[in-house]
């Protein structure tokens, strides 16, 4: 049985995390700032459904991008040579989050709750949750959100309503990042579409170990600002 954890209980180590199903370590009843940026320092992070409690994860294996290890696959490469699209960052938080909840095709659910939104777009106001927005002919056409603390970014989802829109923002987001000198891009679960730009699976505790150090770095400025030639 899972712990419950009450508004001023602290999160169980990663250790206690349950292996069926697979990095499951407790439940809460809400979402609070201070909590979830303790989360995330430590590797955990929520993921739930509508009518359940908050649920927070710590998986073993992670997966993980460095970004010294981008894969950029040729078609996407081409793709940003034609310089037909804008990148904004930090400029519509809410949307793209609200454009990352609405259902897949293949998928009539979502996982990124009301409450959820409101607790990230406060995240966004503290300077701790950043977005990158691809705008094709004024309008946005794909995105990706997430948050940082010091050097280590913790991606939480993506949408695309254009082709390529979310792996320009995903592209732009590494080489900054890149820049920037972030140790670690966290993904969080294993899929075949990170795994081609590079991602892969490392031990939890090798996670945890290498977020020691980066989580304690002085972060980048609170509204984020990428550089003009990354591509």
């Amino acid at each position: 049985m899972i712990p419950w954890l009450n508004d001023n209980d602290e999160l169980p180590p990663v250790q206690q995390a349950l292996t069926e199903p697979n990095g499951l370590l407790a439940a809460s009843e809400n979402l609070a700032p201070a909590r979830l940026l303790a989360a995330y320092r430590h590797g955990i992070f929520p993921w739930y459904s509508d009518h359940q409690p908050v649920l927070w994860w710590s998986p073993d294996p992670r997966m993980v991008l460095f970004p010294a290890e981008f894969h950029m696959p040729r078609s996407l490469a081409k793709r940003l040579r034609r310089r037909d699209y804008e990148i904004r960052v930090d400029h519509a938080f809410a949307q793209v989050m609200q454009e990352c909840a609405m259902p897949r095709s293949d998928d009539a659910g979502t996982w990124i709750t009301e409450d959820m939104i409101a607790a990230y777009c406060e995240l966004h106001r503290l300077g701790h949750a950043h977005c990158v927005e691809t705008w094709i002919e004024g309008e946005l056409a794909g995105g990706l959100y997430g948050v940082a603390l010091g050097r280590a970014f913790y991606g939480e989802s993506m949408f695309a309503r254009a082709g390529d829109a979310s792996k320009i923002a995903f592209a732009h987001l590494v080489k900054q990042l890149a820049r920037w000198q972030f140790g670690i891009i966290d993904c969080q679960m294993n899929t075949a579409h990170l795994a081609r730009f590079g991602a892969r699976e490392i031990p939890r505790t090798e996670f945890s170990r290498r977020l020691t150090e980066l989580v304690n770095y002085p972060s980048p400025a609170a509204i984020w600002q990428f550089e003009n030639d990354l591509f």
